[in-house]
C-alpha cells in the first residue's frame, strides 16, 4: 500500500508570522512542532502530498488552485503548487494554510487536495480515506489539517464548555497512539457544539490508515490551547 505517512497540524490564520505580527513569537512552539512533522513526513520519501482539510463541501483541487488570507490581512495567494492560469482562489482556510506549510519546507513534490464537509458522517469520512488510500498509485503521504475545540475558557471563540478540555484530551489519546477507531468514534453532534473543526479530516485519515492496513505509531508533538482553541500536531508513520 503506498500510503506511506501522515501528519496532523491545525490551520489558525496566526500560524502565518505576517499575520501574528508582534504577536508572532506566541506561536514559534507550534510553528516549530510543525515544521518537525513535515520534515518527518517528507523523510518517508512520499512521491505526492495530499492535503485533507474540512470545508463547507466535500470536493476535489486542482494542483494550480490557491487560498487566500486576504481576510486576515495578508494579501498574496497561497498556491497549492503550480503557478498556472488554470488555477482559481478557492482553497479553504483548511488547506491553505496547509499549502502554507508545505510551501515552507521548499519541497517541490507534486501536491494535491481534497476538502472533506465539516458535516459528514463517520461513516462518509471513512469511506473517503478508503477511497483516497485505494486510489493513490504513487507513494503518498497525507497531511491532515484540523484544531480541536474552540471552547478552552471565557475568552475562546466558542465561550467556555466543560467538556472541551476531556474531548481535547481524548483526541491527544487517539493521535498518540495511532488509534483510528478512536477518531472514528468522534461524535459529530458533540464536536460541532465545541466547534471542532477538525473531526471529519481526523475521521477521513482514521479511514485511510485502516484501509491501508499495516502497523502504525503515532508521536503527539504539539497539544495546546493558547487561544481558547486546541491545536494539535502528530506525525504517524508505518513501523
Amino acid at each position: 500500500m503506498p500510503l506511506v505517512a501522515a501528519a496532523v497540524c491545525p490551520h489558525p490564520p496566526l500560524i502565518v508570522p505576517e499575520l501574528a505580527g508582534a504577536a508572532a513569537g506566541e506561536l514559534d512552539g507550534l510553528r516549530a512542532a510543525a515544521g518537525v512533522a513535515l520534515a518527518r513526513l517528507l523523510a518517508a520519501e512520499p512521491e505526492v502530498v495530499m492535503l485533507v482539510g474540512g470545508g463547507p463541501e466535500t470536493r476535489i483541487f486542482g494542483s494550480a488552485d490557491s487560498g487566500s488570507l486576504r481576510g486576515y490581512g495578508l494579501d498574496r495567494p497561497v498556491r497549492l503548487w503550480k503557478t498556472a492560469c488554470s488555477g482559481a482562489e478557492i482553497l479553504p482556510l483548511s488547506l491553505t494554510i496547509g499549502a502554507w506549510l508545505v510551501g515552507r519546507t521548499g519541497t517541490e513534490l507534486p501536491r494535491l487536495a481534497r476538502s472533506v464537509a465539516e458535516s459528514a458522517t463517520p461513516a462518509e469520512c471513512a469511506e473517503l480515506g478508503a477511497a483516497l488510500a485505494a486510489e493513490s498509485e504513487p507513494r503518498t503521504a497525507l497531511l491532515v489539517m484540523g484544531d480541536g475545540s474552540a471552547c478552552r475558557g471565557v475568552k475562546a471563540p466558542g465561550y467556555d464548555d466543560p467538556r472541551a478540555a476531556a474531548y481535547d484530551d481524548g483526541v491527544a489519546r487517539a493521535l498518540a497512539d495511532a488509534d483510528v477507531e478512536a477518531l472514528l468514534g468522534l461524535d459529530p453532534v458533540v464536536s460541532a457544539e465545541l466547534k471542532v473543526a477538525g473531526r471529519a479530516p481526523w475521521q477521513v485519515l482514521a479511514g485511510a490508515v485502516r484501509a491501508a492496513g499495516g502497523d502504525w505509531r503515532g508521536d503527539l508533538g504539539y497539544h495546546e490551547a493558547p487561544y481558547g482553541v486546541a491545536y494539535f500536531v502528530a506525525p504517524w508513520e508505518r513501523r
